[in-house]
């Protein structure tokens, strides 16, 4: 058997060990690559192998592998990948001040490097740390807004409910407010998506940096109907909501400026549209058009706003035409 073949073994030893149900050949095919007759010669490779394999029989007579018992340590692969991956995500939510995603990740990232032998958890972390130290900045870049651990604490336990929340808002000493959390929106200003029912049903955006205080109150609510974080996020070009900005944005860039545009995704939403004279048309639908005019002024001269008029006003006189490169 050669190195590789070894490797998908081990590998197809492991999903079957971790998968409460098992694995499939259909899971096979997907997982390596393979064809089904391919898929079929693992599964006899994996029997043949592993005294500890069973297989069972679902209702539309199709066969799942398992293993019964744990592969043993000496056969664990090296896991300075998953080290890596768990320390970069710590390093994220530590960030964004969401410490308990960041101590819990912490304590998964330690737990794995516990069931290695000791070289190999030293070689693991070694290898980790001359990857992460590569990646250098694994943040998003530029400036963000300080985020309070004990307000984030208290939101994301209040989305588990979900359940109330009590906030002090605004300015000091403003008197506190309920609120029912619907989600959040991360960026360079972060938002706190929710309803306020003292003001009605409308979902509202909170700047999390404005919530100094906030407890969880042990009062459930029934989400917005139909209510989709992902959808909302979509109705504007950054985090900011305004529902009378929102409409068509169109934006054409210049031929000098096309190849670089048409390697951004500007909004979920958007249609590209290539211009016989070498320019870029990008549509989309959005609100936040200050967000927008932030976005574009990195672009100088190399881009004009077609609509909406208010967005075109917002720019004029702002595109310079001395920027060294293009973003």
């Amino acid at each position: 058997m050669s190195f590789a073949k070894a490797q998908d073994l081990l590998h197809l030893a492991q999903m079957a060990t971790s998968r409460r149900g098992g694995v499939s050949l259909e899971d096979i095919c997907a997982e390596f690559d393979v064809s089904h007759r391919t898929a079929q010669r693992m599964t006899e490779a994996l029997e043949a192998t592993f005294v500890n394999v069973s297989t069972t029989d679902d209702a539309e007579r199709r066969r799942y592998w398992r293993m019964d018992a744990p592969l043993p340590d000496r056969l664990q692969p090296r896991q300075e990948t998953a080290i890596e991956a768990l320390e970069i995500a710590a390093r994220t939510a530590r960030d964004e001040g969401r410490i308990r995603h960041s101590r819990a990740l912490e304590d998964l990232r330690d737990g794995l490097l516990a069931r290695l032998n000791p070289r190999d958890a030293l070689r693991s972390e070694a290898d980790a740390e001359a990857v992460l130290a590569g990646l250098g900045q694994v943040t998003r870049p530029g400036p963000t807004v300080t985020l309070k651990p004990a307000v984030t604490d208290a939101v994301i336990e209040a989305l588990r409910g979900p359940f109330r929340l009590r906030v002090s808002y605004g300015a000091q000493g403003a008197a506190p407010r309920v609120i029912e959390p619907h989600g959040m929106l991360l960026g360079h200003r972060s938002y706190l998506v929710a309803r306020q029912p003292a003001r009605g049903v409308d979902i509202l955006n909170f700047r999390m940096d404005r919530i100094h205080e906030a407890e969880v109150l042990n009062e459930s609510f029934q989400l917005a109907s139909g209510f989709s974080l992902e959808t909302y996020a979509a109705q504007a070009f950054g985090v900011y909501q305004d529902p009378e900005q929102y409409g068509e944005v169109v934006w054409r860039f210049s031929p000098e400026a096309a190849e670089r545009a048409a390697e951004f995704l500007f909004h979920p939403t958007q249609v590209v549209e290539p211009q016989d004279d070498g320019s870029l048309i990008v549509r989309f639908k959005a609100a936040g058009w200050l967000e927008m005019a932030w976005h574009l002024y990195q672009w100088g001269d190399k881009v004009d706003v077609l609509a909406p008029q208010g967005l075109r006003k917002l720019i004029a006189g702002h595109q310079r035409s001395d920027f060294d490169a293009l973003p």
